[in-house]
């Protein structure tokens, strides 16, 4: 497996060098190094407020130690529950309750028993390799980003009803900007924790990362893949000194905003609602909706479940039904529309309640495992990888974890978690 390695970075380290020597990528880093520097050294920098605005906030130890713990992918789903306009069945609380059970005892206690030694036995990264694939990734994403919106001539934000146009094939490389920007950050943390540049320039290529993935996802008019960058980011940024504590609360509080704006201006575009409906009215429907579609699944599914992996089976690309068209046809026998079925969707309809405990338990674990890793090395590559895979465990309360991509990510995180464990037995 180390050779394989070897052999993909050492090709993927040369693709990155020859891109950066070209002239037009030679141009555009010393545009940005301009750009840089005169940020950094900016009067109006020194505008910005300091780390210890809102000190307040620093004095509460479960926001400054325990903000991005695994545990906030309950306290998530449960607002996210909350905010629906009707209750769940009894039937579901049930499900809910082994659910959160199990992701309990997946990330909070399993983890215990793994991983006590010394850090020796942690697969270690090389910053170079990191920072190539993430930017290979970065070059295949914005190649991807034109061919999409040539094929449908024109730009789905300033068009909305073309964005249903848009083809699978050609969007999905498009959303590799979100590993691309987890591991381009990553890198530079890690440049930032060498002492090869100062935290202020860490601070600016933290926003141009995020400025591109704006520009580039905004366009294509799709909201979920540009708060995972944004949470990405902030996660990256929290845990390597980058970002403060208030700058994660502002920010989780704009991206609060930005889903509720671009849903609403989006539901006015498309005329599903009126000036005069509630902002906030477009977030309450969509978790009602998405509720409702949970209890249905939740009927189907059972103790056992129903379909037996065929909905998991169904991420993979040539299928003749996606994931969330399967729910579609499952409770509406629609196959032409997408439906979210929440983070334990999926694990009900394929294996009932039993099926949500286990898999919630091994989500909770993976999770786990992965901030356990991340607080005892600090290392900039495990704080990378945890960054992605709770921002899309965060994500999938509503959207699942159903994505082929998305699980590629995990299976991937999976692997090296059990690759350290297996070395710290061993040890």
């Amino acid at each position: 497996m180390s050779v394989i390695y070897s052999t993909l970075t050492s090709i993927i380290n040369r693709i990155s060098d020859e891109f950066h020597k070209s002239f037009l990528f030679s141009t555009i880093f010393s545009v940005l190094g301009f750009i840089e520097n005169q940020w950094v050294s900016s009067f109006f920098k020194g505008l910005y407020p300091g780390e210890n605005f809102l000190s307040f906030l620093n004095k509460n130890n479960i926001l400054k130690n325990h903000i991005f713990n695994p545990l906030i992918v309950i306290f998530l789903f449960a607002l996210f529950l909350i905010l629906s306009l009707n209750p769940p069945s009894t039937s579901l609380v049930i499900t809910l309750a082994l659910a959160f059970v199990g992701f309990f005892i997946g990330s909070a206690i399993a983890p215990r028993y793994f991983l006590n030694k010394t850090t020796d036995s942690i697969v270690r990264f090389d910053r170079r390799d990191i920072y190539s694939i993430g930017f290979c990734l970065l070059l295949i994403s914005i190649v991807f980003f034109f061919i999409s919106i040539a094929s449908v001539g024109g730009i789905p934000l300033l068009k909305p009803s073309i964005r249903y146009l848009l083809k699978p094939m050609f969007t999905m490389p498009v959303f590799l900007i979100i590993p691309a920007t987890c591991m381009i950050a990553s890198a530079y943390l890690k440049d930032y924790n060498d002492g090869k540049i100062t935290r202020s320039q860490a601070r600016f290529r933290f926003l141009f990362l995020l400025a591109i993935d704006c520009a580039f996802l905004l366009l294509l008019g799709y909201r979920t893949p540009l708060l995972a960058a944004f949470l990405i980011i902030i996660i990256i940024g929290f845990y390597g000194n980058i970002v403060s504590l208030w700058e994660v609360v502002v920010g989780a509080l704009i991206g609060i905003g930005a889903i509720i704006g671009i849903g609403y201006f989006r539901s006015l575009g498309e005329m599903t609602i009126t000036s005069s409906t509630s902002p906030f009215y477009t977030l309450q429907s969509r978790a009602d909706f998405t509720l409702h579609v949970l209890n249905l699944l939740d009927f189907i599914g059972g103790n056992f479940g129903l379909t037996h992996g065929h909905m998991l089976a169904s991420a993979i690309p040539g299928s003749d039904l996606g994931p969330r068209m399967m729910v579609g046809k499952l409770i509406a026998w629609r196959t032409e529309v997408t439906v979210t079925p929440t983070l334990i969707g999926q694990m009900v309809v394929d294996f009932g309640k039993v099926g949500v405990f286990v898999g919630m338990c091994l989500l909770g674990f993976i999770l786990g495992i992965g901030f356990k890793i991340m607080q005892k090395t600090k290392d900039f590559f495990y704080i990378g990888i945890y960054a992605l895979i709770l921002t899309y465990a965060i994500l999938g309360i509503e959207t699942g974890i159903l994505d082929i991509q998305v699980l590629f990510y995990f299976i991937i995180a999976i692997f090296i978690y059990f690759v350290c464990i297996k070395r710290s037995i061993s040890n």
